[in-house]
């Protein structure tokens, strides 16, 4: 097959849409497809480093999001659209749609094109978060065009689909996330990360994201004052400022990759995350990959992840008490924490890139096959 992948974030940019992106068409050249990527142009200060790929990925010019400069907004132009027709695809797969993908699901409708449309962002939470809750409404009628405009829509959680669901978004597939279970694995523990983390031979509590209001890292803050205790924060964004001043006892690293960041996941006791927000939530399943016991919100994606008493622990959204004593509990029992971790790393070790990757191709084949079975859906140009 031959699959276009128009995505509204891609490297260098860090962050969950513009990974399963890269894994997606890493995957899709290993079993001998031909996909390719559209994407929104880095700043002029961060083309240098975007790497080589063994798929070709077609720049469309963009913009900086306002408040946070380290997103950009790729605009529709004639540049999208020649690139679709060039590359011919058998399927256009829409990464996180909101404006490139829009376009891209009015160019595919025009041309009979079957669309695959990836829901990964919940767009109208963040915009409570950054108080512009006035724009939700209109944020989720532009989503429900864009992806009811599509032939399949795949959500990575439970909670994500009975959220578009209830807003009356139809063709709703689940389709999760998968994890590099080599890389992200137990025996990356290093004593050395745990001594320059944690010199007093503190346990070391970690969370790992981007730093951003909707995150909630000042629901850490009682975490961050336990005795005995260590809380790592990795990741950046722009809430860093807040975030230091909310967590003044916190180690911050900045952002980190690869097998460095491997090396702290598994050097973590505890993995915390509370952010209620998050449609799937990469880094709960990176941690339990690296057989780290979880403490996580009962809401979105972590309610798939974690099994409560088995994996880790479900707290309330938004209760910084209640993180804080989950986290104390498992501080004080090490056979507890090591229980948790085992089972972590067992729950996670089937989902491997490979598997998700294969299964995507399977909801492309599906929309192949049911393609004339429904009505085409208009969506403004």
């Amino acid at each position: 097959m031959r699959i276009a992948l128009i995505t509204e974030s891609f490297p260098p940019d860090v962050n969950g849409v513009a990974n399963s992106v890269v894994r997606a068409a890493e995957h899709l050249v290993a079993r001998g497809h031909q996909p390719m990527v559209i994407a929104p142009a880095p700043s002029s200060s961060a083309r240098g480093v975007t790497g080589a790929r063994s798929y070709p990925v077609v720049r469309i010019p963009s913009v900086p999001l306002p408040r946070y400069r380290g997103f950009r907004f790729g605009m529709p132009s004639a540049r999208l659209t020649d690139a679709l027709i060039a590359h011919a695809p058998d399927v256009v797969h829409l990464a996180s749609p909101f404006f490139l993908g829009a376009r891209g699901v009015a160019l595919a409708n025009q041309r009979n094109l079957p669309t695959v449309a990836v829901y990964q962002t919940d767009i109208a939470a963040y915009l409570r978060n950054y108080r512009l809750a006035w724009g939700e409404d209109i944020t989720w009628h532009w989503i429900r065009t864009i992806h009811n405009g599509a032939d399949r829509t795949l959500a990575p959680s439970s909670t994500s689909v009975s959220d578009l669901a209830e807003q009356g978004i139809r063709r709703v597939h689940r389709w999760g996330r998968g994890v590099d279970t080599v890389r992200f694995h137990p025996s990356k523990r290093s004593a050395g990360v745990r001594r320059a983390l944690a010199p007093e031979g503190q346990l070391l509590i970690g969370y790992v994201g981007r730093l951003a209001a909707e995150k909630r890292l000042d629901l850490l803050a009682r975490v961050s004052r336990m005795p005995g205790v260590r809380l790592v924060v990795v990741g950046d964004g722009p809430g860093r400022k807040d975030a230091e001043k909310a967590l003044p006892h916190a180690v911050f690293l900045g952002q980190r990759g690869g097998d460095q960041l491997a090396r702290i996941y598994a050097s973590l006791d505890v993995f915390v995350h509370a952010g209620p927000h998050e449609t799937f939530c990469q880094s709960v399943q990176e941690a339990m990959a690296s057989g780290v016991p979880v403490v996580a919100p009962a809401a979105g994606g972590p309610i798939d992840l974690v099994r409560p008493n088995l994996t880790g622990t479900l707290v309330p959204p938004g209760d910084g008490d209640a993180i804080a004593d989950a986290v104390g509990e498992l501080v004080s029992d090490p056979e507890l924490r090591q229980r948790y971790g085992l089972a972590a790393r067992d729950a996670v070790a089937g989902r491997t890139w490979a598997a998700i990757g294969d299964e995507l191709i399977g909801h492309y084949t599906d929309v192949l096959r049911g393609r004339s079975v429904r009505p085409r859906l208009a969506v403004a140009a």
